[in-house]
């Protein structure tokens, strides 16, 4: 339960939607935005008008230098420097769904270690309404540079919580009156996401990109619900099946709502 960068002062934002909805949000300082010389003045217009706004440094660097900075060749040419996103607590993450007048939504993640992953999660998870994501603080890919580059930009308006233990962490979500979910491949027991009722308070629990859920965790949530699949492959992707579930917990809510 806290409120401090997982390790890192700072980070390298790479590519547009991130550095712009760093730049948009104002949620966290910014050193430095560069941008690609042959570019600057075109392509990232937008993107020298919002830092000269906040007061933030800018300056040009050949592509070879970004590519340096970032780590990878998938900058599009532009890259900041930024301080480091600072978790948030989970009681910050619980008072969220009252205040919008919303039923909960969360996602809590069990040792996904895959930063790309988690990426896409948190922008799934920020596309769909989820009011909060709990990341576990050890075996598990916190908000790194890759983590940040695949959200997209998402980190900026997504809290994020990082505890040390899961499974007590889902007796907190239990005592709030949440129910939660756990998503495994397949079992006895388990139910298709589709037949459960998922328009009151709900914490979806995804497990690791090899072994899945731990079984205290599995244990510890009030229902197990796998996706079927007809497919020859043996199981989605956890950044797919998060997406599958997300997207059903909206279609059953916008239809109460339509």
């Amino acid at each position: 339960m806290e409120g401090q960068a997982g390790g890192e002062r700072s980070l390298v934002l790479a590519g547009r939607h991130p550095v712009l909805e760093a730049l948009r949000s104002g949620t966290r300082p910014i050193d430095e935005v560069l941008i690609e010389g042959e570019t600057a003045g075109t392509r990232h217009r937008d993107i020298l008008a919002l830092a000269r706004q906040a007061g933030v440094r800018c300056g040009r660097a050949p592509r070879a230098a970004l590519t340096t900075l970032a780590g990878t060749r998938h900058h599009q040419g532009v890259v900041a420097r930024v301080a480091a996103r600072a978790y948030d607590s989970l009681d910050h993450l619980l008072a969220i769904p009252a205040a919008r007048g919303e039923p909960a939504l969360f996602l809590a993640l069990d040792q996904v270690q895959d930063p790309g992953n988690v990426g896409s999660l948190l922008r799934t998870a920020e596309a769909l309404g989820v009011h909060g994501v709990v990341l576990l603080r050890h075996q598990a890919a916190g908000l790194t540079a890759g983590a940040a580059r695949s959200a997209a930009g998402a980190l900026e308006h997504l809290a994020v919580a990082r505890v040390g233990n899961l499974a007590q962490t889902i007796e907190v979500f239990k005592h709030e009156g949440i129910w939660v979910v756990g998503a495994i491949t397949d079992g006895p027991g388990t139910m298709p996401p589709w037949l459960l009722d998922l328009r009151g308070p709900v914490a979806l629990v995804l497990g690791s990109e090899g072994r899945g859920l731990r079984p205290l965790v599995a244990r510890s949530c009030d229902v197990r619900s796998a996706i079927p699949q007809s497919g020859r492959i043996g199981s989605l992707n956890v950044a797919a099946a998060g997406a599958a579930l997300l997207y059903e917990v909206r279609r059953q809510r916008s239809r109460e709502n339509g």
